[in-house]
């Protein structure tokens, strides 16, 4: 995984390499910078595929084209074997396959592309940037003089003396001649095709064991292993996992109650971790670890918003401790937006399940995804979504909300095909498997200790007076607040970071209900797919 910078329209490599100095952590291991024709592109790089010789920019035609790329294409392979005998590779690197399949087919290239990623590629004038289809991957631009700048993350955008800073559309690129195309969007909704429930199940195990096993992508050297918290998410992919690493890393992170008692993802995640006869590691973190802890967190989030912010916490701490032993995780993200696995979605009816489970899907990139991605990278380390694969994507919609959301020993319970899916494979014991759903902060043990500490640093006094002071801003408790004032300390009132939902074009306010109904349980107010499009149109 790496971290990517570059201007187009004008040869500024001091600023070029001011962004790169910002983004040491998404690259630890190598840094390039190429100034060709029409701009200049950097890159910082953590080694994953090609660990000797996967430098970037990849250049070729003496120069005259090259590439710079955040991410991993899974499919690079087979695509190369398409490509063979009508250029030279000279790597091994599933970035350079992109170069050459954009000689061949054009920005249309992007098509046939399966991974995860963000880049830019030149061609003398002609240029090309574009980001995956869900938006796993950060890219963000904006315009000095008409010039073009674009990096992986929106602090180091603040570098490039831009007036505003635009989030790239997920599932789009953009060119010159054409401007912003939309080359993939989130499958509309057939979910009258999936009706038999063993049918069903066994195209989720199929698509879901190829996802997993997909995302093992890596040189030999370079140790992978996977988050298991006990949930079912996560356990699931680790349990696929070490069907193919013997003896894979797990983690989890959690805390002690006042009686000294382990949270509850702790302990699940023994069970599990047990089960699949994997090396298991925990980190018992404190709450002055938390507190510590917290700044840090808020700062590279990029984003107070409260929700993001207590989950992002645990991330963290998981994320460290991963980091110690592996270069690439694998997560469990994803499967409550395909599977409708948030509590508040218990509240919908029926027939508009699917049509919130596809706006979650489409919001992703702002939420969760931007989560994984910032705390990961923190620690150069990269995370791997298998559930936000476009198969399983595409196979989601296919499937009725009768068979997502179902009674289960009395109660309805969530994901409930997905559990189905794999109930007698022997991946997982039937406690894991059906364990019932919990926040990731509820796991964790922590999910009221921000709001404490809020309370404890902010009056309503003065939460009244930031909130009036920051109308842009969206502050609507003293937690908020106190996230809001920590975040200031590390991005002024003139940064653009200051109203990160205003030029992002993201609705941090509207989102919040539903992020929000996610640990209360509780149903705010229904979207229909005329928002959805609504978004995409603003987001283009």
């Amino acid at each position: 995984m790496c971290g990517i910078a570059g201007c187009f329209g004008i040869k500024d490599t001091k600023t070029i390499n001011k962004m790169l100095d910002a983004l040491p952590h998404r690259g630890p291991d190598d840094r390039g910078i190429y100034e060709h024709e029409n701009g200049v592109v950097g890159h910082t790089r953590l080694s994953i595929v090609d660990v000797a010789r996967g430098h970037q920019p990849i250049l070729a035609d003496e120069g005259s084209r090259g590439v710079v790329c955040n991410g991993e294409i899974y499919n690079f392979r087979s695509l190369k074997k398409q490509l063979n005998g009508a250029f030279r590779f000279t790597t091994k690197s599933d970035t350079e396959v992109i170069l050459h399949l954009y000689k061949k087919h054009g920005p249309d290239c992007v098509k046939q592309l399966e991974g995860m990623f963000a880049f830019a590629i030149f061609e003398g004038k002609n240029f090309m940037l574009a980001r995956d289809p869900i938006g796993i991957k950060p890219l963000y631009y904006g315009y000095q003089n008409h010039n073009l700048y674009f990096t992986s993350e929106l602090g180091a955008m603040t570098l490039a003396g831009v007036e505003e800073v635009h989030e790239f559309p997920a599932g789009h690129y953009y060119t010159p001649e054409e401007g912003f195309v939309k080359y993939y969007s989130i499958p509309k909704i057939k979910d009258h095709i999936l009706t038999d429930v063993d049918e069903t199940c066994e195209k989720i195990k199929t698509t879901f064991i190829k996802a997993v096993k997909d995302r093992l992508l890596a040189d030999p050297e370079v140790p992978v292993g996977s988050f298991c918290s006990g949930g079912l998410d996560s356990s699931l992919v680790a349990a696929i996992a070490a069907e193919e690493i013997p003896n894979l890393h797990t983690f989890v992170v959690g805390m002690r109650d006042e009686h000294g008692d382990l949270s509850d993802d702790v302990k699940a995640s023994r069970i599990a971790a047990e089960h699949i006869g994997s090396t298991h590691h925990e980190l018992i973190f404190t709450e002055d670890q938390y507190h510590e802890a917290l700044p840090t967190v808020i700062q590279k989030l990029e984003t107070y918003d409260p929700s993001l912010v207590r989950c992002a916490v645990p991330c963290y701490f998981t994320c460290k401790l991963a980091a110690e032993y592996v270069t690439v995780v694998l997560t469990g993200e994803g499967a409550d937006e395909l599977f409708t696995g948030y509590h508040y979605m218990k509240n919908f009816p029926f027939d508009k399940l699917n049509k919130e489970a596809r706006r979650c899907i489409g919001n992703v990139h702002n939420i969760n995804l931007q989560r994984a991605d910032r705390m990961g990278m923190l620690f150069s380390l990269e995370l791997r979504v298998p559930f936000f694969d476009v198969n399983m994507v595409d196979l989601s919609m296919k499937i009725p909300p009768e068979l997502k959301i179902r009674e289960h020993n009395g109660a309805k319970i969530e994901k409930w095909i997905l559990r189905k899916a794999f109930e007698e494979t022997d991946y997982l014991p039937d406690e894991i498997l059906w364990r019932y759903k919990v926040q990731y902060t509820q796991g964790a043990g922590c999910e009221s200790i921000g709001e404490q500490m809020a309370e404890a640093a902010i009056s309503e006094d003065e939460y009244l007076r930031i909130k009036a002071e920051n109308p842009d801003a969206v502050i609507n408790s003293r937690e908020a607040a106190y996230y809001f004032k920590i975040f200031r300390e590390f991005h002024p009132q003139d940064s653009i970071l200051g109203s990160i939902g205003i030029w992002t074009g993201f609705d941090f306010a509207e989102e919040r209900e539903h992020v929000k109904g996610t640990i209360d349980g509780d149903l705010k107010h229904d979207h229909s797919e005329e928002t959805d499009k609504a978004k995409e149109a603003k987001a283009a």
